[in-house]
């Protein structure tokens, strides 16, 4: 075993990574960017290098300076992770060629697997079955044409060096195949710097199974198959093992067809070979076919570990080490059924956009496992992805699992940026999906339902009320509310003045609130204040904030102490700037340079959690920049307008 590797990755892979290192006696290096400097990973390893600049191809993508790194730090070895330089055969032969373990497949296993038409021909010598399409060398419109319509349409066209979707177009019929063919050659030439693409056999109701694999260079076993057929625009948002409806013949015959793949490359480590499957037909044994192998540990790669109990990571050292595969294929066990949800910092609403922030609170529920590399406190940077967490839910049966995973998002508390917690819940609660009726297109069909807002019913007026009695903060016991002629009020304004009333405490446990005229009552128990009745809602005192949990994943509704002395709150502060006062989507701006305002006017409009917030003027005077525009996604005091006093 090593005693010492360094990461060439951050978030949260790197910190799965360290955790089985620290289990293992094993000591980690930490690789950061100027923007990880203060990172969760760079925290929890023995060790860290800084590699260069934010954006990744001044950093994390730089493999001279991570081989560099490396040797430094003393480390014998590096583990690539997922993403970044993970897949690139040229740096795994530059890590070698200094003298290091590359804990990854070898560089020549990686180049096979690297582009799909060749890995397509290379599987079809292993015998592993490979959707009907064509794979040859020619690129020429009138070629391609003749190979679609001796497949058959419906057809795609997809990019030999791509991914994620880029470079692919469904075609019905030869009309259009010219245009189509350029557009995807445009676009996989921008992405991957390779026009060229591949003809295959269109799916109508396609899963995506893949089946994980590792080898040790001699020999490979597989580790069963993971269903990813809940995607969005092809790609994954909730995965599972095993898959649905899986037949123990299927199962039999798409791990021996795996196997071969990964023997046909001498392959060694963690990997996964990704199958179609037409779902139309039902899991048959003659029904799926090769896609593409994934020469690196997967994002998905929990739920595999949950039904083994096995440490792929672990596993990973150990081969790359030079140890035979810890276990034979009949010794790997299989155990009850898990699932894994991507949580994400992103505006649904706005079409998915990637949101950044500050998060200002973050907590996960016991009884599920929570892969993150954020904890409260960090920003949501606008240079990587923004992934938050993996949230994996375990049981006995994959109902207990989604049930299990179900509860734990309406759990899960994030506070300071919008995520897609309350479209995950909503899909994990999906019919279809839990009567295991899943295939590719679940998510595009039902998109306006995924992401319908909930119904309030009445939700956001207590969560109004336990704002604000939270910012009373009545004290408890016999005493409470206690004044010598009259009942004792407390008037409480939130948010710059968007919310106020008045908290009236009756007792030791109860309370009433007046907001715009109307009444309600509250009494406090062990879990919280209960408003009219309704189950507590989580409240969290963070960041200068009081932020109220919802229970259906909604997320957090966070309010801020209105001072009436700090002019930063509301509007512009004594440097003639007006900043946002809280992380958001800078939804309009409202004025323009030049422009002349008055005390008071409204300089911006900033959107977060769904509710609008204005930015208005301290002081009159005149706007003499315009420092960020609708749309933009700005954090907690990010200057928005700049303003000069008036003569």
């Amino acid at each position: 075993m090593f005693r010492r590797i360094l990461i060439a990755n951050r978030g949260e892979i790197a910190c799965r990574i360290i955790a089985t290192c620290q289990r293992l006696g094993v000591e980690s290096v930490a690789v950061f960017s100027e923007a990880d400097r203060n990172a969760l990973h760079v925290a929890l390893a023995d060790a860290a290098v800084a590699i260069g600049g934010p954006a990744p191809a001044e950093s994390y993508l730089r493999g001279d300076a991570i081989i560099a790194a490396a040797q430094a730090a003393g480390a014998a070895a590096i583990h690539p992770g997922y993403g970044f330089l993970s897949e690139n055969p040229a740096f795994a032969e530059a890590v070698e060629a200094a003298g290091l373990v590359w804990i990854g497949p070898p560089p020549a296993a990686i180049r096979a697997m690297g582009l799909k038409d060749a890995a397509k021909r290379l599987m079809e010598a292993a015998g592993v079955p490979v959707v009907p399409g064509w794979h040859g060398e020619s690129q020429e419109a009138g070629h391609l044409l003749g190979a679609a319509e001796a497949i058959g349409f419906p057809v795609v066209i997809k990019a030999v060096a791509g991914g994620g979707g880029k470079g692919m177009r469904r075609l019905e019929g030869p009309a259009g195949f010219a245009e189509a063919l350029a557009s995807a050659q445009a676009e996989a030439r921008a992405a991957f710097g390779d026009d060229r693409v591949l003809i295959e056999k269109w799916i109508d109701r396609p899963r995506h199974i893949e089946v994980q694999v590792f080898g040790d260079g001699t020999d490979a076993v597989h580790l069963y198959e993971r269903d990813c057929s809940l995607q969005r625009r092809h790609q994954k948002v909730i995965e599972e093992a095993p898959a649905p409806g899986m037949t123990a013949e299927m199962r039999a015959a798409m791990g021996a067809a795996a196997v071969r793949a990964a023997r046909a490359i001498g392959y060694r480590g963690a990997g996964t070979v990704e199958f179609i499957v037409d779902a139309g037909r039902g899991l048959r044994p003659d029904g799926f076919w090769f896609m593409e192998m994934n020469t690196r540990l997967q994002v998905e790669h929990p739920v595999t570990e949950a039904i083994t109990g096995i440490d792929l990571v672990e596993w990973q050292l150990r081969v790359a080490s030079g140890e035979p595969l810890p276990l034979r294929q009949e010794e790997i066990p299989l155990s009850g059924h898990a699932v894994e949800a991507r949580l994400y910092a992103e505006d649904v609403a706005a079409g998915f956009l990637p949101a950044t922030g500050r998060i200002a609170h973050l907590a996960f529920p016991p009884g599920v496992r929570a892969d993150s590399g954020v904890r409260s406190g960090d920003a949501i940077s606008p240079w990587y992805d923004p992934m938050i967490a993996k949230i994996i839910a375990h049981g006995p049966t994959r109902a207990v699992a989604l049930a299990r995973l179900a509860r734990a998002l309406e759990r899960t508390q994030v506070a300071g940026t919008v995520t897609n917690i309350a479209f995950l819940a909503r899909l994990a609660g999906h019919p279809g999906f839990a009567a295991g009726e899943v295939d590719t297109g679940l998510i595009g069909r039902d998109i306006a339902w995924l992401t319908a807002p909930p119904a309030d019913g009445g939700l956001g007026q207590a969560v109004e009320v336990t704002a604000l009695l939270a910012a009373a903060d009545l004290p408890a016991g016999p005493m409470a509310g206690f004044a010598l002629w009259a009942p004792l009020c407390h008037p409480v304004v939130l948010e710059g003045g968007r919310l106020g009333g008045v908290v009236e405490p009756l007792g030791p446990d109860a309370a009433r609130v007046e907001i715009g005229g109307r009444h309600f009552r509250a009494g406090r128990g062990a879990e919280g204040w209960s408003v009219e009745g309704r189950a507590p809602l989580p409240v969290v005192r963070a960041q200068g904030a009081i932020h109220v949990f919802a229970p259906d994943g909604r997320g957090a509704a966070s309010f801020r102490l209105h001072d009436p002395l700090d002019r930063d709150a509301a509007g512009a502060a004594d440097d003639g700037i007006a900043r946002s006062p809280l992380p958001g989507l800078v939804r309009a701006v409202t004025v323009a340079a030049g422009e002349a305002v008055a005390a008071g006017a409204r300089l911006a409009v900033i959107e977060s959690m769904k509710m609008e917030h204005a930015v208005t003027a301290g002081a009159a005077g005149r706007v003499t920049e315009v420092l960020v525009g609708a749309g933009d996604q700005v954090e907690a005091g990010t200057p928005l307008v700049r303003l000069e006093a008036l003569p």
